[in-house]
């Protein structure tokens, strides 16, 4: 990875430059184009005019989005919204002052007037300007990319394959109990992040490749029995944003360094196949998701891994959708997952705003096929003692606060052990998920016997 791409653009020296380059945008667009007071009347007009009509702009693509063709299956955050209107404001400002420049371009008896490329080339970075600002605020609101080379996608670009070394092989002793392990010698300072393809042998569903976290005990000889952790990224989304937005190396280092270099091994699983994909990680007309989750991918653990086989020792994590997908695992298969941790959950997996189509899409409108499967539902109509869930959403999040309370406490009614935490400052962003991890792992600590 190469210098820039280790450059910060959610804090610091770029986003200052940001704002500068916005604000500057901004006061040239608004700026008239004289100064007598019908020219000052104008700029004034077209200034309210290019707000007004970028924020109706804005509502109506957003409903367009959500309501007609179901890109997101919830409303987008005020702030995004917000966010978004000064980049279409600007946008309809410059155009407007490249037209009435080209409209009363120099003649030969005017030439004090403006020349036209040169106005709208500044025009045209003005805009610029203030569209990079925007786009790195509505970054920053979601705490996805850090840095240029998580915007890029080069951090994560140069991450090496699973090497044979690091997998269960034929014949080697088997992985000791971690109540009795002890290290033979010292252990690496850090774990380790690989990637991995794992086949839908049972499925046939075709994801992306997995990344997968191997702590520090890992690497000692023999091998612990360490607990799994399977997560879930948001979506739209890939796996990869559990170490950009996740922050999962450092932040299970950081739990390892804690525990002797202990720490559940970590497999960041694809559940959609495709960024925009949106499988309900059911097994629905659109893929065999939950066959693939539930039967494949725990198969592949197991035969790849030197990990814990006991289901008590098997949590499954998610952001946003992934947190959704996490919670259905540990309702719809508790004998494999028997704990989770839900950042920002959706009360029920969603394709979209309304309910009526998420249905029709995934089960033919057949609503009772869907609706035995929601975790809501599930928990309802058994029981659920021993298990647990750690719940996380972010302050400024009201519609997921307000589910997380329906959850936990359905939960909580269902016999599982519940925690739940609002994250002070923060909205529907992977923050929740980068700060609630932490917390999470000790959460779940007991259970694994880790820190005994």
């Amino acid at each position: 990875m190469g210098f820039a791409d280790g450059i910060r653009i959610d804090d610091g020296p770029v986003l200052w430059a940001a704002c500068a380059a916005g604000i500057l945008g901004a006061l040239y667009l608004l700026r008239p184009l004289g100064w007598n007071r019908a020219q000052l009347l104008r700029a004034a007009a077209a200034a309210l005019a290019a707000v007004v009509l970028g924020g109706a702009l804005i509502l109506g693509i957003h409903w367009f989005l959500v309501y007609a063709v179901s890109v997101f299956p919830d409303v987008l955050p005020p702030e995004v919204l917000a966010w978004s209107v000064p980049a279409v404001a600007a946008l309809l400002l410059a155009l407007y002052r490249s037209w009435t420049v080209w409209r009363t371009r120099p003649r030969p008896a005017r030439p004090w007037r403006v020349r036209p490329w040169p106005a709208t080339a500044a025009a045209a970075a003005a805009f610029a300007g203030v569209l990079v600002l925007s786009a790195l605020q509505i970054n920053a609101y979601f705490g996805l990319n850090r840095t240029v080379g998580d915007l890029t996608g080069a951090s994560v670009a140069g991450i090496p394959g699973l090497e044979n070394a690091q997998k269960r092989q034929p014949g080697e002793p088997q992985p000791v109990d971690l109540s009795r392990w002890t290290p033979s010698g010292a252990l690496p300072a850090t774990g380790l992040i690989r990637t991995a393809t794992i086949p839908g042998t049972v499925s046939g569903f075709r994801s992306r490749d997995a990344y997968v976290y191997l702590p520090p005990a890992y690497r000692a000889s023999p091998r612990p029995a360490l607990p799994v952790l399977v997560l879930f990224s948001g979506q739209p989304g890939r796996p990869a944003d559990w170490l950009a937005g996740g922050a999962l190396r450092s932040r299970m280092d950081r739990f390892a360094a804690a525990h002797g270099g202990v720490a559940p091994v970590v497999v960041v699983v694809d559940p959609n196949g495709t960024p925009a994909g949106n499988t309900l990680c059911m097994d629905t007309r659109i893929a065999r998701a939950d066959t693939f989750l539930a039967r494949d991918v725990p198969a592949w653990i197991r035969a790849t891994l030197d990990v814990d086989p006991d289901p008590r020792k098997w949590a499954a994590g998610g952001f946003s959708f992934g947190a959704t997908c996490a919670v259905q695992m540990v309702t719809r298969h508790p004998d494999i997952f028997s704990a989770a941790l839900a950042f920002s959950s959706e009360q029920e997996p969603a394709i979209a705003k309304e309910r009526r189509k998420t249905i029709e899409a995934a089960f033919g409108a057949d609503a009772a096929a869907f609706e035995r499967q929601t975790p809501l539902r599930l928990m309802q109509e058994r029981r659920f003692d021993g298990n647990a869930i750690y719940f996380a959403a972010g302050e400024r999040d009201p519609q997921f606060t307000k589910y997380m309370g329906v959850l936990s406490g359905t939960a909580r009614s269902a016999g599982f052990a519940v925690k739940e935490e609002v994250m002070p400052g923060v909205g529907h962003s992977w923050l929740v998920a980068a700060r609630g991890l932490s917390a999470g792992l000790d959460f779940l600590a007991p259970r694994w016997e880790i820190g005994k």
